[in-house]
This record gives structure tokens, C-alpha cells and sequence, in this order.
């Protein structure tokens, strides 16, 4: 019989990137029904073009307060912990910490104890214009973070936002990324690429990726039920 009371309720925030919150809860619901527990969860839907504005303009602490108000809202609804499945809002990670109404798991800390666990020390960021030329917002301490060229960064970011504003992806996307990667490994002598951005999930599984890489929403997701289950392991 399935277990409903071994974790904690996750406050997952929608809405940035609707197929990377679709990509969350599907795969969350495996790993709890692989663990025989029933995922808990509440969910709210942000409005992308709103926290994109506050990233443009590079008003950090509206868009901590923007995401604050949605995490209160969590709160209300039962959330204990919150995720927010997306690279580019953790632009704002610090501020929102101080601020937020459920303690957060950061997708950037569990990226950058996934680089120093694979000793992965020289990478480059797929993921939106914001988190690639900021080299994913100064949070990664455990890599040297090499830049594309401009012309390879607007390939990266269109790409990237098709993704999160379509919800869908193509072999001809995943292709294009891919021939990338391994050209930018081979010409700046890296040893793999970031994957930070969850949308990049519709296209890249770990079968038909075919170059060294940490998928960011891979590692956040162990994370996420690490943090889940602590409490009830045994000790």
C-alpha cells in the first residue's frame, strides 16, 4: 500500500515554462511511485511574461517579490517546501530566500554539487540569453563557466524559448543544440555542457543525449526528493 505520509507537501510554482512544470510533476510522481508514496503537492500558475519583464529590466527584487506572493499562496494551500522549476528566475535566488514564505531547494546548488561530483570543471550553459551571458547568475562555484559566441548565444536562447513558450519540441531542435555542444567541447575544450533550462527536458533524455552534460532539472529532481524524504529515512 501506497505510503501518504513519509514527505513533506511540495510547493511547486507553475507557469514559467508550462511544459518544464508538466516535466516536474510527471517525473516527481514516478519517483514516488517507484518509492511507493503518493506525491504531495499544490501547485500555482505564474504569468512567464511578467517575471520575464522583471529580468529584463533587471529588477531582482520585484521579481522576489513577485514569486514570493505566489509562494505565500503555496503556504496557504498546505505547501511545506518550495521548487520553482526553471533556471532563469533563480536571477533573483538570494533575495527571494530572505523573503520567502516556505524554505526553497534551489536548482543551482544542487547543479553546482553535481558539477563537483562528476568533476566536471570547465562548462558551458545552454538555457535562455539570461542565465548563458550572466554564466547562470554567479551561483556556480564548482566550474569555470565558458561563454559561446554571440551569434551561437541567440541560437541557444531562440531555441530555448520557443521551447518554454510552445511547449513542445523537434528532432530539428535537439539536432541543432546537440551539433552545437559538441563543436563548442571540441573548439573550447570543455568538459561538458550545463543543461539550465527545464524546458530542455521535451527534448533531451539521457539516451539520445550524446555528449557530456549535467541536465539541471535531472539533478533538481533528485534534490527535491532528497529534501522530501529526509525526515521520514531511517536513521
Amino acid at each position: 500500500m501506497a505510503n501518504y505520509t513519509s514527505q513533506r507537501c511540495l510547493g511547486l510554482v507553475g507557469g514559467l515554462g508550462v511544459g518544464a512544470a508538466i516535466h516536474y510533476y510527471r517525473e516527481l510522481a514516478r519517483a514516488h511511485e517507484a518509492r511507493g508514496s503518493v506525491l504531495r503537492l499544490v501547485m500555482v500558475h505564474a504569468d512567464m511574461s511578467h517575471g520575464l519583464a522583471f529580468v529584463r529590466a533587471g529588477e531582482r527584487m520585484k521579481l522576489a517579490q513577485y514569486l514570493a506572493e505566489l509562494i505565500g499562496r503555496l503556504r496557504a494551500a498546505g505547501g511545506e517546501v518550495a521548487v520553482i522549476p526553471a533556471v532563469t528566475p533563480h536571477i533573483c535566488a538570494p533575495e527571494l530566500t530572505e523573503i520567502s514564505p516556505l524554505p526553497l531547494i534551489n536548482i543551482l546548488t544542487a547543479t553546482d554539487e553535481a558539477l563537483a561530483a562528476r568533476a566536471l570543471r570547465r562548462v558551458a550553459v545552454f538555457g535562455t540569453r539570461f542565465s548563458i551571458e550572466t554564466g547562470l547568475f554567479g551561483q556556480i562555484t564548482r566550474a569555470e563557466i565558458v561563454r559561446p559566441q554571440p551569434a551561437e548565444i541567440d541560437l541557444i536562447h531562440t531555441i530555448y524559448m520557443h521551447l518554454a513558450e510552445s511547449g513542445t519540441g523537434s528532432d530539428v531542435e535537439r539536432q541543432e543544440l546537440s551539433a552545437l555542444a559538441r563543436r563548442l567541447i571540441d573548439r573550447d575544450h570543455l568538459d561538458g555542457i550545463i543543461l539550465a533550462g527545464t524546458d530542455l527536458s521535451m527534448i533531451f533524455e539521457e539516451r539520445n543525449t550524446d555528449f557530456p552534460h549535467i541536465d539541471c532539472s535531472r539533478v533538481h529532481i533528485e534534490a527535491i526528493m532528497a529534501q522530501l524524504f529526509a525526515e521520514s529515512e531511517p536513521s
